[in-house]
C-alpha cells in the first residue's frame, strides 16, 4: 500500500512514448548541458525530461549519441534556411552562432571524438548546407570572389572553439564580434568590392 503523501507513479505508455521522450531528453539535454556543462549527470537530463534512465540509454547508449542528437536537431535548421531560395551567408552564420551560444558543452563533446563516424555524418551535412549558401551568395554576387566552403568551414569550426571556451558572461560579446568579423571577411559591400 502506498502512502497518500507519494508521487503517484507515471503510467508505462510502452513503445509508444519513445519518440515523445526521445524528444523531451533532447530537449532536457539542451538545457542541462548549456547549465552544467559536459559533465552535467545524465541523470539529470532523464529526470527534467521527465524518463527514467533506462529509457535515457534506450534512446541514447553514451554522451555522444545525446549531442550528436543535439547537433541533428541544430543541422536541421540549418538546411530549413538553405533550402530557402532568399536566405544569406550573413543569416546562415547569425544561426550558427545562436547555436553555438547555447551548445558549447556539445561541442566540447563533439570535438573529443571526431574520428567518430557519427561525428564525421554531422561535418558532411554542414559541408552540404554551407556549401549550398556559398554557391547562391557567389551567383548573386554577394560574396567575395575567392570565398570557398572550405573558408567558411574553417571559420565556424574557429568561432566553435572560441564560443566553448569563453566565460559565459562574454560569450554573447564575443560571438557578437566573430560574426563582424566574419561579415567584413566574406561578404560583400553595397559597392561591390570586399572589405579589407
Amino acid at each position: 500500500m502506498t502512502s497518500p503523501d507519494a508521487e503517484p507513479r507515471k503510467a508505462n505508455r510502452g513503445p509508444s512514448a519513445g519518440p515523445e521522450n526521445r524528444r523531451a531528453l533532447i530537449a532536457a539535454a539542451r538545457e542541462v548541458f548549456a547549465d552544467g556543462g559536459y559533465n552535467a549527470p545524465l541523470s539529470s537530463v532523464a529526470k527534467l525530461a521527465g524518463v527514467g534512465q533506462g529509457s535515457l540509454y534506450r534512446h541514447f547508449p553514451d554522451r555522444l549519441s545525446l549531442a550528436i542528437a543535439v547537433f541533428d536537431e541544430n543541422l536541421e535548421e540549418l538546411e530549413r534556411i538553405a533550402e530557402r531560395l532568399d536566405s544569406t551567408l550573413d543569416e546562415l552564420l547569425g544561426s550558427i552562432i545562436a547555436q553555438a551560444l547555447v551548445s558549447t558543452a556539445m561541442i566540447d563533446m563533439i570535438t573529443a571524438d571526431l574520428d567518430d563516424p557519427r561525428v564525421q555524418h554531422l561535418e558532411t551535412r554542414i559541408e552540404g548546407v554551407v556549401g549550398i549558401i556559398v554557391q547562391r551568395e557567389r551567383v548573386a554576387g554577394r560574396i567575395g570572389d575567392g570565398v570557398e566552403t572550405a573558408d567558411v568551414l574553417l571559420a565556424i569550426s574557429m568561432l566553435a572553439g572560441v564560443v566553448a571556451r569563453t566565460p559565459a558572461d562574454r560569450r554573447d560579446a564575443v560571438a557578437r564580434r566573430a560574426w563582424s568579423l566574419f561579415h567584413v571577411a566574406f561578404v560583400r559591400d553595397e559597392i561591390g568590392s570586399n572589405a579589407p
